[in-house]
C-alpha cells in the first residue's frame, strides 16, 4: 500500500518559521508603500491643464536630451579628434594597452571640458541661467544656446564637408550660415573633425616610423633576423616621447588647434 509522504512534525516547524519571518519582513514594506506618494499623469481633455501639461513636456524633453547627452558630447564637442589622436599615438608607439582605454577616455574628457569651457559658459550665462531665473522661455532658451555651440561648429567645419550633405540630401544650398540646419552641421562637423584627427595621427605615426625603420635596418645589418624590430624599437619609442617631453606637447598642440 502506497500513500503521499508526509513530513514529519518536527521538519514542519522550519518551514512554518521561515513563512512567518517572510510576513514579518513584507509588513514594513507594505506600510512604506502606502505611505509613499505616488505620481499619476492624467492627460484627459476634461482634466489636463495646459500649464501642467507644459511641464510634463518639458521634463520629456528633459529626460531625452539627458539619454542623448553622450552621444551630443561625441558629435558637437572636441572629444572625436582628441580620442582618434590619442589611439594613432599608441598604435604609432606600439604599446598595446598602454595607457589603458579608460585612462585616454578621462583625459579626452576633461580636455574637452577646458577647450568648449567658453562655448558653454556662454551658454550658461546667456540661455540656461535666464531660463532658470524664468525670464526667457524655453524655446527662447535653446534658440539662444545654439548661437555659441553653431559658431564652434562652423568655425572647425569645411565647407567641403558641408557641402556633401547637402548633395546627398538634394536640398537647396543656403544663402547664409543661418539656413543651415544644426543637425546637418552637426554631421559636416563629425565628418571634420574625423580628417583631422587622421591628418594628425599621420603626422604623429612618421618620426615612430622612422625610428622603426632604422631599428630594422640595424638589426637586419647585425644579422638578427629573427628578433622582432618592434620589440628593440619600443624601449627607444618610449624615451624619445619622453625626451621630447610628448604628453605635454600632444595635449598644448590639440587645445591650440581648437583655439585657431
Amino acid at each position: 500500500m502506497t500513500g503521499k509522504p508526509t513530513l514529519p512534525q518536527s521538519s514542519k516547524r522550519p518551514i512554518l518559521r521561515t513563512v512567518l519571518l517572510s510576513l514579518l519582513l513584507l509588513l514594513p514594506t507594505a506600510a512604506l508603500a502606502q505611505d509613499m506618494p505616488s505620481l499619476t499623469l492624467n492627460l484627459s481633455a476634461g482634466q489636463a491643464e495646459p500649464a501642467r501639461v507644459s511641464t510634463l513636456l518639458e521634463i520629456l524633453m528633459l529626460l531625452t536630451v539627458l539619454s542623448l547627452a553622450p552621444s551630443i558630447v561625441l558629435t558637437v564637442t572636441s572629444y572625436t579628434r582628441i580620442i582618434i589622436t590619442f589611439s594613432f599615438l599608441r598604435q604609432a608607439m606600439g604599446t598595446a594597452q598602454m595607457p589603458p582605454n579608460q585612462i585616454l577616455a578621462s583625459l579626452a574628457i576633461f580636455m574637452t571640458v577646458v577647450i568648449m569651457y567658453p562655448v558653454g559658459k556662454q551658454i550658461n550665462d546667456e540661455a540656461l541661467q535666464p531660463y532658470m531665473r524664468e525670464e526667457i522661455s524655453l524655446q527662447d532658451a535653446a534658440k539662444k544656446a545654439e548661437v555659441p555651440l553653431r559658431a564652434f561648429l562652423f568655425k572647425h567645419t569645411r565647407e567641403k564637408d558641408l557641402s556633401i550633405f547637402y548633395t546627398i540630401t538634394k536640398m537647396e544650398r543656403p544663402d547664409n550660415r543661418d539656413q543651415v540646419p544644426t543637425i546637418m552641421l552637426a554631421a559636416a562637423y563629425m565628418i571634420s573633425e574625423l580628417k583631422t584627427g587622421f591628418t594628425i595621427g599621420f603626422l604623429i605615426y612618421i618620426p615612430f616610423l622612422v625610428l622603426d625603420m632604422v631599428i630594422s635596418s640595424i638589426l637586419l645589418a647585425m644579422g638578427m633576423m629573427m628578433l622582432p624590430p618592434a620589440m628593440v624599437s619600443m624601449p627607444f619609442k618610449l624615451l624619445l616621447f619622453i625626451l621630447v617631453d610628448g604628453w605635454t606637447l600632444l595635449t598644448g598642440s590639440l587645445v591650440n588647434s581648437f583655439a585657431l
